[in-house]
């Protein structure tokens, strides 16, 4: 079925899986995006409203769909929400658009302080538009300005607000009585700030930042045609820029105007409006070029040679490795800088505490446009603390490694990124490395964010979030940690990491520099370095004892994809085969044992304190039993037990510290070869009890068996003795749970969990005798439900099962009674697969429409086929939200009530509990736990399975209108075992383990 989406494997999400999702998800997003802008096109500003939002929800850091979702908020008077994503988009892009939008947000949420920082950042660094002038007045009048003010890229002055004739100083330098349209004199442009002053006040947007006014984005490349790109003025994008072409002497060549729309471009930066430019080569001289605008900042990219056959050949040969490891020089760390003052003085404080001041430290200021950050380097370097070398203009970070290598010749040099942090050790790990074979070139050590020198690196499950930033008391644990598991140890790799390369002198000197000349500002050079010395002989390695925080990703805004995408281009041409290098490098992994140790090492630390560990043992599918996991783990670590979550890989299983932080370890085995290992880990971490959430994946029952403690079992669904897991036939009908026979017909027609080979009678009776051993072998049996208890004692009589529910719905405020004049709408949420009743809703859509009933559907959530859904014309799928949004956005929808058609007997089921919270009325079949809820509750009513969908229709369109004269009544019974689950029993262990089967009934 058309944009049906596949569901992974039972068990087991691989990275295949995810990507799959992923393209869905991507496609899916697209296909809303063209929606909305259709419906925006058309004034339908409400439809468009919605499809941003599930635009949004499926492409979640998409900011060409945040934008408009941003504006579309605010034209529907939502100022919070608006603010809220617009807040995150001009956090991530400098673009004068978001900074008109978050002002205006702020403005309507009543955060008026908050909008005049907004507006003081869309003057101060952006073009002022037209039509922004009000807000700019109204923001002025209530910051108690004289009025506000703006600077064209063209120099010519902007005044609004009912400002008088003002003051202007460029770097101090005053110029009085200018006007509105006056152009200020050409210094402007390499001034550091421009203020405007109204009777010695300031005005809104003073101080003026030239360098930002006059930025330009783009990306300029060479081939045999000559040279081309694109550019624009995020500042200004309806002015064209210019751009001046000079040889390697800075006499200029070329003027050029970038004037077309540059389609296809790699820019990210929301609402771009980049132009193209091009030069034919042969208007150009031989050698190196620079393409920069009007303020001499040469554009990314820059400089460049013309491809004339031989533009990536490389003047001199490297020289061979010695025989025998040359005697130990100094040490120079080389940091070139630019911006982002926090992280590098965070990165030189780091360096000075960890190396003191016996280490030369080099610091290369690529013309930093932040005075501050310039003249703490310049403190810095009066008192000793480092040697400072600046540029004029800025060069890129090949060449601002090239300085600082030159100054630091005959030492060994070590790279390092203004965006990283050390800690003690670090360094004298690398040396030791480094001299600890003749032919060792270079040395990079593992970080938190270095492809493949990270970690936990491939260990990683899809859809793990990547390891933040350690914190300087997080780096000092780790590196004491990397050095406790692996010092001394040296593993090959393809190639070094430019975030942190140690460069050993005898390799330095017998080579070349970083092909500043290829790279530009940066990406590849150290890749092209290092397999530019491995092809006479030198090796780089990698030191797993060492470890060194990275932020990353952090360099180059909005340039970055293309900037990437031009230099591994580059580097394919240079070393072909690279890639596969890598790629092959990656397959192989031969860190995995050097970060196993890490891990253990991290693991058994994060361990001291405890005294008692729990293991929960669980699957990768997420969902409801993630979040009873989630619960369970946050429960034990309040009763002081260590709750250690066990969840299944493609290879085997890992290992994590529910009771952790972001840094803890997660240890990943490779079942079976690694069952003992993993028995001695648990072991060691005080492991005394088990509890068994899900049997896809990992034997916990063995587990326990093997570590000699009792385990208890929480049932999520009817694995235990459906092979299908959920009772639901490969027609997609609830099967009714029926006797042997009937299942067999069943397993032979569809996909199910029986393995093996041979009679499938045979294959299901073996697979339920498993069960049936397993379950009353645990201490206890807990189901989430009666229904849930009494289903699975059909299956295992007399198998003494407790029920403790999931959520306690006494807690939940009585759902307000609905009664709609209106075509009545009806939410479902969820993920809406075939066991959630999605072939029920399909139905039921088309029947509403092909009778023109006053019936619509709403999914909060997703399904597995959401476009047929839509293609009904009565469905809207938001798209997936976070479980903290849930019930807001389900309150959202403003329905008149929530149908859940579930057609399998659900065991619990929190879209129901979702539904009552967002203060709707459930109807939901006479099935399962959900049934027996809605009859405790009174919030609600059952309808019998199997009618008719034109009776279903009928029944939802009457009970949306006359609400609570259909609610059924609520039953005065309550089961006496009824708990949450977070009080639920856990199991008394003083006196030994209870006897099997010994749940509370």
């Amino acid at each position: 079925m058309a944009g049906r989406i596949a569901r992974p494997a039972r068990g087991r999400v691989s990275a295949a899986d995810s990507a799959a999702w992923q393209i869905w998800a991507d496609s899916q997003a697209q296909s809303a995006f063209r929606r909305a802008r259709e419906r925006e096109e058309g004034g339908d500003h409400d439809s468009a409203w919605a499809w941003y939002e599930r635009a949004h929800r499926l492409a979640p850091d998409s900011a060409v769909v945040a934008f408009p979702l941003a504006m579309a908020r605010l034209r529907g008077g939502d100022g919070q929400g608006a603010a809220h994503l617009l807040r995150a988009l001009t956090g991530r892009f400098d673009f004068r658009e978001g900074w008109v939008a978050l002002a205006a947000a702020l403005l309507m949420a009543g955060e008026d302080a908050a909008a005049i920082a907004a507006g003081q950042q869309a003057l101060s660094r952006h073009v002022p538009s037209g039509e922004a002038g009000p807000l700019f007045a109204q923001l002025a009048a209530r910051a108690g300005r004289p009025g506000w003010c703006g600077l064209s890229v063209s120099g010519r002055l902007c005044l609004g607000g009912g400002a008088p004739p003002v003051t202007v100083l460029i770097d101090g330098q005053p110029l009085s009585d200018l006007r509105d349209g006056g152009v200020l004199p050409a210094r402007w442009r390499r001034a550091r700030r421009v203020e405007v002053l109204a009777g010695g006040a300031p005005l809104l947007g003073s101080a003026l930042d030239p360098a930002a006014l006059q930025r330009i984005d783009g990306l300029v490349e060479a081939g045999p045609e000559g040279v081309s790109g694109w550019a624009w003025h995020p500042a200004d994008p309806d002015h064209p820029p210019v751009l001046h072409v000079r040889d390697a002497r800075g006499r200029l060549v070329r003027r050029v105007v970038a004037a077309g729309p540059a389609l296809g471009s790699d820019s990210v930066l929301p609402l771009a409006r980049p132009r193209r430019f091009a030069v034919a080569a042969a208007g150009l001289p031989p050698g190196l070029l620079h393409v920069a605008g009007p303020d001499g900042r040469e554009l990314p990219g820059s400089p460049l040679a013309v491809d004339r056959g031989d533009a990536c050949a490389d003047d001199g040969a490297a020289r061979p490795p010695p025989s025998m490891p040359p005697p130990r020089v100094g040490v120079a760390i080389v940091v070139p800088v630019h911006g982002d003052r926090a992280a590098t003085l965070a990165c030189l404080e780091s360096v000075s505490a960890s190396v003191g001041d016996g280490v030369a430290v080099i610091v290369v200021d690529d013309a930093t446009p932040d005075p501050v950050l310039a003249a703490e380097l310049d403190r810095r370097m009066r008192e000793g603390h480092i040697r400072l070398i600046r540029h004029r203009r800025r060069l890129g970070f090949p060449r601002s490694a090239n300085d600082g290598v030159r100054a630091a010749a005959g030492c060994d040099v070590v790279l390092l990124n203004s965006d990283t942090l050390v800690a003690g050790g670090w360094l004298a790990e690398l040396a030791d490395i480094a001299y600890g074979a003749a032919d060792i070139g270079t040395v990079t050590p593992l970080s938190n964010r270095a492809s493949i020198f990270s970690w936990p690196g491939p260990d990683a499950l899809p859809g793990d979030p990547p390891r933040p930033m350690p914190d300087p008391a997080a780096m000092r644990r780790l590196m004491a940690a990397a050095r406790a598991a692996n010092r001394g140890q040296a593993v090959d790799v393809p190639t070094g990491h430019g975030y942190c390369l140690f460069i050993r002198h005898d390799c330095l000197a017998g080579t070349g520099p970083f092909r500043a000349d290829l790279f530009a500002q940066g990406y590849g050079e150290e890749n092209e370095f290092c397999r530019r010395v491995a092809e006479v002989g030198w090796r780089h390695v990698a030191a797993p004892g060492a470890f060194v925080g990275h932020a990353g990703a952090a360099s180059f805004g909005t340039v970055r994809p293309a900037l990437l995408r031009r230099n591994l281009a580059i580097m394919d041409r240079l070393h072909p085969g690279y890639g596969a290098l890598v790629a092959a490098h990656i397959a192989a992994d031969p860190l995995f044992a050097a970060r196993r140790r890490l891990d253990l090492l991290c693991w058994r630390r994060g361990g001291a304190g405890w005294r008692h560990a729990v293991l929960l043992v669980t699957h990768d599918q997420g969902g409801g039993v993630e979040r009873v996991v989630r619960e369970r783990a946050r429960m034990w670590r309040a009763k002081g037990a260590r709750p250690v979550v066990l969840r299944p890989t493609p290879d085997g299983c890992r290992l994590e510290d529910a009771a952790g932080d972001a840094w803890s370890a997660t240890p990943r085995f490779r079942l079976p070869v690694e069952r003992d290992l993993l028995l001695a880990v648990l072991r060691a971490s005080g492991v005394d009890r088990v509890e068994w959430h899900h049997g896809l994946g990992v034997d916990a029952s063995a587990l326990a068996a093997e570590l000699r403690v009792p385990y208890a079992v929480h049932l999520h669904d009817y694995v235990w003795f459906c092979p299908r897991v959920a009772l639901v036939d490969p027609s997609g009908r609830h099967c009714g749970a029926p006797g042997p026979a009937d299942c067999v017909v069943c397993l032979r027609a569809g996909e199910s969990l029986l393995e093996g080979a041979g009679p499938v009678p045979a294959r299901l009776s073996a697979y339920r005798a498993r069960s049936d051993a397993v379950l009353r072998g645990a201490a206890a049996v807990w189901a989430p439900s009666a229904d849930t208890a009494r289903r699975m004692e059909r299956a295992f009589p007399g198998l003494a099962i407790g029920v403790a529910a999931l959520e306690d719905d006494r807690a939940i405020a009585v759902p307000m009674v609905r009664a709609s004049a209106r075509r009545v709408r009806v939410a479902v949420p969820g993920a809406i697969g075939v066991e959630k009743g999605y072939e029920i809703l399909l139905a039921a859509a088309r029947d509403a429409a092909a009778r023109r009933l006053d019936l619509e559907f709403v999914v909060v959530g997703h399904t597995s086929d959401d476009e047929a859904l839509m293609a009904t014309g009565r469905v809207f799928v938001t798209g997936p939200y976070e479980e903290g949004d849930g019930a807001a956005l389900l309150a959202a929808q403003r329905a008149d009530l929530a149908f859940l058609p579930s057609i399998w007997p659900e065991t619990w089921c929190f879209a129901l509990g979702l539904a009552w919270r967002a203060g709707l009325r459930a109807v939901v079949f006479d099935l399962g736990a959900m049934a027996e809820r809605v009859r405790r509750t009174g919030w609600g009513t059952v309808w019998p399975p199997g009618r008719p969908i034109h009776e279903l229709n009928t029944f939802l369109l009457s009970y949306g209108r006359i609400g609570a004269a259909t609610a059924c009544p609520r039953e005065n019974r309550e089961t006496s075992t009824l708990h949450p689950v977070h009080d639920l029993p856990t199991l008394d262990l003083a006196s030994g383990p209870a006897a099997p089967g010994g749940g509370t009934r």
